[in-house]
């Protein structure tokens, strides 16, 4: 490839072109993670919304299926209405729909999906079920990502409903838990949640979740605009990458990102960034790293090579150490490197004084070797 081209590739996706648009880098797709028309991220409180959780092969957009979608309308904070489908994911190579690990995490297995839905059909009914009202959800950003990209391949237009991330309220109310995952949330709560990782059951926990936050918020802060305004800050840009011991800048940790205080392992080679800046970035933001996967790992990130190898010729060890934790019960995700862009969104920037420049003597430092 190019340097030219590649210079373009790397400024449109890491430093978020406004073009919609996929390219091809070593003969696999990298998704834009700017998606024109998505809905906005909010913070507020309101009596009428719509709770969404999907249920998914993986966590790349690009790579996994989803497999179950969830949802209960309320208005004035009552349930109207419900919706839940199974939805029949594209077969694997080794005649499933799901491998082993999904069927042990979720339940689903492949007899239940054989006979379900297809996605554009699931989707259809999904869209005509939400409308315009505001989603909310645990870790929802994941899903948003996931059935915005659904809906573009799928129904030829964006999710554009607005979404609140319950996850960050849990980090704002909550900041001296070790954790803040939808069961942890549960827990704190007293609230049962009978069937864990099915989307309808997690529907209606994020609900109670949604709930009990709600009067926290206002207990601390008062009113909800006061709430709202407690999550604003200001990024200022990152100056200098130092090459030694990585070590994060304490005015630019974020408490309200995804990585913050959590533990890291990068594996593989990263497309965008090198590893040590893609450290810095977690370092930055409050985040820890790691050389191997241990049982702090919060987060496993697969370079995109290593993901794609990963989906077609079995699973590294890593990935098994991590999956086998996460069976256990342990807080961790394994992701793609595009989820991961998904996670620190336009905090890329903080990196350089100068993206293009500098992006341009990387990329030239590279395409020598």
């Amino acid at each position: 490839m190019a340097i030219f081209d590649t210079i373009i590739i790397l400024y449109n996706q890491l430093f978020v072109a406004v073009i919609h648009l996929n390219v091809v880098v070593s003969g696999y797709e990298i998704p834009n993670t700017s998606r024109k028309g998505k809905g906005r991220s909010i913070i507020a409180l309101p009596e009428s919304y719509c709770v969404v959780d999907i249920e998914t092969t993986g966590l790349s957009t690009n790579w996994d299926n989803i497999i179950e979608i969830g949802a209960i309308r309320y208005e004035k904070n009552e349930e109207v209405r419900s919706f839940q489908t199974l939805v029949k994911p594209p077969m694997r190579h080794d005649g499933k729909y799901v491998d082993d690990f999904i069927v042990l995490l979720t339940g689903i297995t492949n007899s239940m999906l054989e006979d379900a839905p297809g996605l554009g059909e699931s989707l259809l009914a999904f869209d005509d079920f939400i409308g315009d009202s505001v989603i909310i959800g645990y870790n929802v950003s994941f899903d948003i990502n996931f059935l915005y990209d659904a809906f573009i391949k799928n129904l030829r237009k964006p999710l554009s409903n607005n979404y609140i991330d319950l996850l960050r309220f849990s980090r704002k109310l909550y900041p001296n838990m070790p954790h803040h995952t939808l069961s942890d949330m549960v827990y704190r709560f007293g609230y049962k949640n009978e069937n864990a990782h099915r989307a309808l059951s997690d529907v209606k926990a994020t609900k109670h979740c949604y709930e009990r936050m709600k009067v926290e918020a206002l207990n601390q802060f008062g009113t909800e605009e006061a709430f709202a305004d407690s999550f604003k800050r200001k990024y200022t840009r990152y100056d200098h990458f130092k090459a030694s011991e990585i070590q994060g800048d304490p005015d630019k940790n974020d408490p309200t990102c995804l990585l913050y205080n959590r533990y890291c392992v990068f594996t593989g080679r990263l497309e965008r960034l090198s590893r040590k800046e893609a450290m810095q970035i977690v370092a930055n933001l409050g985040g820890f790293n790691e050389d191997r996967v241990s049982k702090k790992t919060n987060y496993l990130i697969l370079g995109n090579n290593d993901y794609c190898s990963t989906i077609k010729d079995g699973k590294s060890s890593k990935q098994k150490t991590a999956e086998k934790y996460k069976l256990n019960g342990q807080d961790i995700e394994i992701i793609p490197e595009t989820v991961f862009y998904d996670m620190i969104g336009d905090r890329a920037v903080e990196i350089y004084d100068d993206p293009v420049i500098d992006c341009f003597k990387q990329m030239f430092k590279r395409e020598q070797q």
